[in-house]
């Protein structure tokens, strides 16, 4: 089949659309094919942000701005950004708008640490930026830049001071600052006591560490009888760690048992020292024989004669015999009672 010319012209026509939609839609930083993640952000101020203009992760283009609308008020300005590339944005992530002195701002998205990812039509939060300004600034001067910024701190604060504070909170402030220079001027004086107590020749810091160092150098002095001590007492561990103690103790162990033995015949009246200790038979003729001895002895005493006779021509003693002993003077003087 002919194709006439017509036809012919009405296909390249249509292509060269086409291919007019397409490239423009590329331009606008749009993906012709594959599936696009799209997110949002909200700003106040977009600082001159356009569409098709580049989003940064550490440097690195992953996507382009595809809208930005700010509604009837233009208070909260939306701005909504694809991904050419699939990318995993924490969840504490934080974009924030670079603007460029050369060339137009870019969306750079600082990483967050959490593990939790955003997903597909969700809103990243955002942070003002620092301007163009502040961003030549910090490279033409960074000393500059730095000292601008602890003013601007330091206003912030003074501002929130007078407009926060009333009268009695500014009153409180002063007499705690009034409290604080009390607490200082005690400090001071501390440390003037400090210092006479770390006098040497009066101070009792002082004293006590002479004290210190002259107990340190009797130490130092006395070193080698020092070691000798500890030698004999590292000498006498060391023999008392030889000496057999479980032999000893069987000895010993041994010797109670028959002193245990011997208890118990004792005890039991077995032996002559069982019965003499058990037995009063025993006792009562010990008794009845000490009074016969001492019956004997106090008749030698007074009848002499009866058993020694000294007398060539004399004779013996004979009857009124003693049937028992006479008292003793000696405990009826020390119990005249009895």
């Amino acid at each position: 089949m002919k194709i006439n010319n017509e036809t012919k012209i009405g296909i390249i026509a249509i292509a060269a659309l086409i291919m007019l939609f397409l490239g423009f839609s590329y331009l606008k930083g749009k993906s012709l094919f594959h599936t696009e993640t799209r997110m949002y952000a909200v700003y106040h101020d977009v600082m001159g942000l356009k569409k098709s203009n580049p989003v940064i992760i550490n440097g690195l283009q992953v996507g382009t701005i595809t809208d930005i609308d700010g509604g009837a008020n233009m208070r909260d300005l939306l701005v909504t950004f694809t991904f050419s590339k699939n990318v995993n944005i924490p969840d504490n992530s934080v974009a924030v708008i670079n603007p460029n002195l050369l060339g137009s701002p870019t969306l750079e998205i600082q990483l967050g640490s959490s593990n939790i990812y955003k997903k597909n039509g969700d809103t990243i939060m955002t942070t003002a930026s620092t301007g163009a300004i502040d961003e030549a600034l910090k490279v033409l001067n960074p000393v500059l830049y730095e000292v601008r910024n602890a003013v601007q701190s330091l206003d912030s604060v003074l501002l929130i001071i007078s407009s926060t504070f009333d009268a009695d909170t500014k009153k409180n402030i002063k007499d705690i600052i009034s409290n604080m220079n009390l607490v200082s001027q005690s400090i001071n004086n501390s440390a003037k006591s400090l210092e006479t107590m770390m006098n040497p020749q009066t101070g009792v810091i002082g004293q006590s560490l002479n004290n210190i160092n002259s107990f340190t150098g009797n130490l130092s002095r006395n070193n080698q009888k020092i070691d000798s001590i500890l030698g004999n007492v590292n000498l006498a561990t060391n023999k008392f760690s030889q000496m057999d103690i479980n032999q000893t103790l069987d000895s010993l162990n041994m010797v109670i048992n028959n002193l245990k033995n011997i208890s118990d015949k004792i005890n039991t009246n077995q032996g002559s020292l069982g019965l003499l200790i058990g037995d009063k038979t025993i006792y009562n003729n010990l008794e009845s024989t000490t009074q016969k001895l001492n019956t004997l002895l106090d008749d030698m005493r007074v009848h002499p004669r009866r058993y020694v006779n000294f007398s060539v021509f004399g004779k013996k003693d004979k009857g009124n015999y003693l049937m028992a002993p006479i008292a003793d003077d000696t405990l009826i003087l020390a119990n005249p009672k009895k």
